[in-house]
């Protein structure tokens, strides 16, 4: 709005409201960032995304608490006291030079290269604004003490006895809402850098290291990570982070790869196998030597992947920047051939200089400025009612771009943890059962026992496996029998002595191969429990099989069950004309038997890639024109979600690693894949709506310009126009609260 000031009591034109006001100023208004200094800033080492962002914390602060008294005077003539107007002055004139310089500055850098965006109109506008009022309080009559406000149709002629408008107030609100905008622009984007400080402190910070005597005896002491060299013996105790990448010399376990590969299945390690740092050690001691250390392992590896992705990701140009490179100098020309025209036809310098200001205040983009942020106000907060986080506009340009959605599987398709599926028996046909099996009075007594015992015996060991069987023998609530003498062959399976009702019997559970050492029989090639153990595992599962009294009994086959939600999501992503793909290291019978049940087709499922090769997947689909969006929630997602973010969409599931989530463009709080294609649609809603938005906003400023050029338009007239547009913007941007 603007200021008509006269020597008389006044009425305002009418202003948006208050309340309207603070949601603007809260708005996260997602405008180019200009990689400004900030002035007078002291030497320090934290980032220059930091700096920045505290710069802009800083500037909004002084400028939000010196606007707030500069509109209050300025709307409200009662508050006028003699001099009021000098008090303007002084608090807005901090507001429109420092606190306005990051737009200065950008709209001067761009003047450098012959270009313009909207930093060139905020900062005419801002210019122009307090330029006109400094002149009008000091040479113009309007810094006569007891001068007063006055609403006037047409703008203030000179000899006419009338004194200049002041525009203070519009210059102070313009600049801190874009302020607000900048900073939380800022933040979001600084954090985007979060991704490989979380990769980089997933490792192990200290290490117990191994050194050997001439006498072969061996020596242990802690020391830091970085003081690990190649070819330097560790040990990795149970619950211990392998501190990096090398080979076992002794010892057997399962390794907990899923930070890294995403799979829930445990990857057995013997003497020999090669071992990769930041996996956590499940059961046994390791003894291993170091293979690579510091930037050459593969977790350093992944975080150079994650680093490369986010820094070639270049931010989508705003549709107001790309329209502003045209409407900028267009507008700039009719204020200065509006200028001339009016000395021209001999009209008083006030009047010319008067028209001319009111082109610039009216093509000053306050609802250009407003239409992205109130959009995004309104829809990424009903974005984060549905359970989603956006970041940013230029996310909202690639969804409506987006044709292939590639779905990892582990944690996000899947539950991702394993969980009993199926209770196998050689004496009755292959039949899938609840996980609460021994339970279930119609179930054959001999798969309950089988369960029953297995179940026991898992108790005594912490294998991922073991307790997804354990879980599901106590699901009936039923107590598990008593055991003794536990043993835990690593990598091979479990025993112990079960007092089943006062009978004790040994019971084996593990792989066939183990269990014919063990003199087991009924697992031979051609015995019907090893043809169902190949059955399960070529159909996907993890199978053991479970023995006791010296005979094969019945095998547990275990997944990683599909979410009940996962087979809804793919239909929708389907309908809004969206490609799935599954992507998994996991392996290709296991992927297909997903891809089937959630209806993927079979060709485009990606089995048994490694964590790198994930990226590649998504560089190849880009390669040949696909608008890629991936979703995922591991370390290993990480690359990949970061690489679809620069021609596409990387989604997060919030359930998943901190590292995925901060390398994605949208988080899925709820780990709910349908959130996937809601998000899909808010954020092409809230695009269709910023379109929207900016086309008012640029039809306004066409249809007001040629009154302003021909004096036909009070700036203060311009003001209530420009807050009528304003409250049309954020109306329009409040139908976002239906989407999704």
């Amino acid at each position: 709005m603007r200021i008509c000031a006269t020597s008389h009591p006044s009425v305002r034109a009418a202003r948006p409201t208050r309340a309207v006001a603070r949601r603007l100023v809260g708005a996260v208004a997602r405008c180019p960032v200009g990689a400004w200094p900030a002035a007078g800033e002291p030497d320090d080492t934290s980032s220059p995304a930091e700096r920045r962002a505290e710069d802009l914390r800083r500037r909004l602060k002084v400028s939000a608490v010196l606007t707030l008294p500069v509109v209050l005077l300025s709307m409200i003539p009662a508050l006028q006291f003699p001099g009021w107007q000098w008090v303007v002055l002084v608090l807005a004139l901090p507001v429109v030079t420092w606190g306005a310089w990051p737009f200065h500055l950008s709209a001067f850098r761009a003047a450098r290269h012959g270009a313009s965006t909207m930093d060139t109109l905020v900062s005419l506008g801002v210019t122009a604004a307090t330029l006109w009022s400094v002149w009008a309080i000091t040479l113009g009559g309007t810094g006569e003490i007891g001068v007063r406000m006055e609403f006037t149709l047409f703008p203030a002629q000179g000899g006419h006895g009338m004194t200049p408008e002041l525009y203070f107030e519009v210059a102070a609100v313009v600049t801190t809402f874009l302020l607000a905008g900048r900073y939380a622009e800022s933040r979001s984007r600084r954090r985007a850098g979060d991704a490989l400080r979380s990769l980089l402190s997933l490792g192990a910070k200290d290490v117990a290291r191994v050194t050997l005597d001439a006498a072969g005896n061996r020596t242990e002491e802690r020391v830091p990570i970085a003081a690990l060299a190649v070819g330097d013996l560790f040990v990795v105790r149970p619950g211990e982070k392998v501190a990096t990448d090398g080979v076992v010399v002794e010892g057997t376990s399962a390794l907990d790869t899923s930070l890294l590969t995403g799979e829930p299945v445990p990857v057995d390690a013997g003497p020999g196998d090669e071992v990769v740092g930041a996996t956590v050690n499940t059961s046994g001691n390791l003894l291993v030597r170091a293979t690579r250390v510091g930037e050459e392992t593969t977790l350093a590896q992944i975080g150079r992947l994650v680093t490369q992705a986010q820094t070639g990701k270049a931010p989508v140009q705003r549709l107001a920047d790309r329209i502003s490179a045209v409407f900028v100098p267009i507008v700039i020309s009719l204020a200065v051939l509006t200028f001339a025209v009016w000395l021209l036809l001999d009209n008083p310098l006030q009047s010319a200089f008067t028209a001319a200001v009111a082109v610039l205040i009216i093509a000053c983009p306050c609802a250009l400025g407003l239409a992205t942020p109130t959009a995004l106000l309104v829809g990424t907060g009903r974005a984060a009612q549905l359970g989603i986080l956006i970041k940013g506009p230029e996310i909202l340009e690639s969804t409506r771009q987006v044709d292939t959605m590639v779905l990892d599987k582990t944690g996000t398709v899947t539950e991702g943890r394993m969980q009993l599926a199926d209770v196998l028996a050689p004496s009755a046909p292959v039949r899938r059962h609840v996980v609460g099996v021994a339970a279930d009075t119609g179930v054959d007594d001999l798969r309950a026992q089988v369960l029953h015992l297995a179940g026991a015996v898992e108790s005594g060991s912490e294998h991922p496996i073991a307790r997804a069987i354990t879980e599901a023998a106590t699901a009936g609530g039923g107590p598990l029998p008593r055991i003794t003498d536990f043993s835990n062959h690593a990598g091979r399976g479990v025993s112990a002595t079960v007092d089943d009702g006062g009978t004790s019997r040994e019971v084996l559970v593990g792989r066939p191969s183990w269990l014919a050492e063990q003199g087991v029989a009924g697992v031979g090639d051609d015995d019907e429990v090893a043809r169902a153990h190949r059955h399960a595992e070529t159909d996907g599962a993890t199978a053991v099989v479970v023995a006791w009294d010296g005979e094969a009994r019945g095998i547990l086959a275990l997944r990683d069950e599909v979410k009940p939600t996962s087979a809804e999501a793919v239909a929708q992503l389907k309908e809004l004309g969206i490609t799935p793909h599954l992507l998994t290291g996991d392996n290709r019978a296991a992927a297909e038997r997903v891809a089937a049940e959630v209806g993927i087709a079979p060709e485009n499922v990606i089995a048994e890639v490694l964590p790198d090769q994930k990226l590649d997947v998504v560089k190849e689909l880009q390669d040949r024109g696909r608008v890629v969006g991936v979703v995922g929630d591991g370390v290993n997602d990480a690359a990949a979600l970061a690489q679809a973010g620069q021609r596409g969409l990387g989604l997060a599931m919030g359930t998943g690693t901190d590292v995925a989530i901060e390398a994605s463009d949208i988080t899925l709080v709820r780990g709910d894949l349908r959130s996937a294609p809601t998000a899909i649609r808010v954020s092409r809603g809230t695009l269709r709506i910023i379109k929207q938005n900016l086309f008012w906003a640029f039809a306004y400023n066409v249809a007001a310009i040629p009154l302003a050029a021909l004096g036909l338009l009070n700036p203060m007239i311009a003001g209530a126009a420009m807050a009528a547009s304003s409250v049309i913007v954020v109306g329009n941007s409040l139908r976002l609260r239906r989407a999704g």
